[in-house]
């Protein structure tokens, strides 16, 4: 408000900040935001190592591509075998029954060998956004290295706008707070601790903003879970915003030293849950249940060849 509205009381209507008093009052008002740059410069590393992942042999679509081919494969092997495969069914399953009616025999569709082809390069498979995966990454990847430093450069963005000050090549004809002169203090750097000296805004440097810390410990667990992802572990993705979000007790961290209140699994520590065991369990009945069903299907598959 000083910084905007103060030159009008001078009669100054038409002039504008000057730029470094600008970035002072802005690093001043958001000094506990750039406290967050630090951890979360990491966490876009992080996902940029993730984001590498989808692409090359990892890209789901190169895995999925071939899929169709090896199973027109697999059904052309087995016709071709036919003979060999039904002698192993018979010798174990005994001679089959003669059929009460013959069944014509069935021949593989003409058109079977189109329905099993890989895609042409023009017919690539396409997402929701209507583009292939590789491209969507490559898109992503660009997006988040635009955002790395964002907090830091916030200040720098806002007073970059011609609107909000008189700009950098404009020094002499500007509001610097007092009248229209040069603004001469130093700008002062980044981070709460840096405003202790800060000539614009008087910033309690003793009183860290508590939601900032927790979205500092929030990016830090990400990160974690996000570097255990690219390494290969399981990580549990359990959704955490209930614990992240404060009550506003006013207990913050201090130093950086906070014991985080989040937890996540991975196949090198797996940590020990009372709700594991339900998970474990539940898995266990979807692995026999799944199992059941593929023995059900084998069982009737050679009871037709029998036939």
């Amino acid at each position: 408000m000083k910084m905007l509205y103060c030159p009008y009381c001078r009669g100054l209507v038409t002039v504008r900040p000057c730029n470094n008093y600008c970035l002072n009052v802005m690093k001043g008002c958001l000094a506990n935001q750039a406290d967050l740059d630090t951890e979360w410069n990491l966490f876009i590393d992080a996902m940029l190592l993730v984001a590498e992942r989808l692409e090359g042999p990892f890209n789901i679509e190169s895995v999925m591509d071939p899929i169709d081919v090896k199973i027109s494969e697999a059904i052309m092997n087995m016709q071709e075998n036919s003979m060999q495969v039904s002698a192993k069914v018979f010798q174990g399953c005994g001679q089959p029954k003669p059929a009460p009616a013959l069944r014509s025999a069935r021949s593989a569709p003409e058109n079977f060998n189109t329905r099993f082809r890989p895609y042409n390069p023009e017919e690539r498979p396409t997402t929701a956004a209507g583009t292939s995966l590789d491209r969507l990454v490559t898109d992503i990847k660009e997006k988040l290295k635009l955002s790395k430093k964002v907090w830091s450069a916030l200040p720098y963005t806002i007073c970059k706008d011609e609107s909000m000050t008189a700009g950098a090549s404009n020094e002499e004809e500007c509001w610097n707070g007092h009248s229209k002169a040069r603004y001469l203090p130093e700008i002062m750097n980044d981070g709460l601790t840096n405003q202790i000296n800060n000539p614009e805004v008087d910033v309690d440097i003793t009183r860290p903003d508590t939601f900032i810390r927790q979205q500092i410990m929030a990016l830090r667990v990400m990160t974690n879970k996000l570097k255990n992802a690219y390494n290969g572990n399981d990580v549990n993705f359990q959704d955490t915003s209930d614990e992240s979000s404060g009550s506003g007790s006013g207990s913050g961290c201090m130093d950086d030293v906070c014991p985080t209140e989040f937890e996540f699994v991975t196949t090198e520590a797996p940590a020990v849950d009372p709700d594991r065991r339900e998970v474990d369990s539940s898995a266990a009945q979807l692995g026999h249940s799944l199992l059941s069903g593929s023995l059900v299907c084998m069982v009737l598959a050679l009871q037709r060849l029998c036939r």
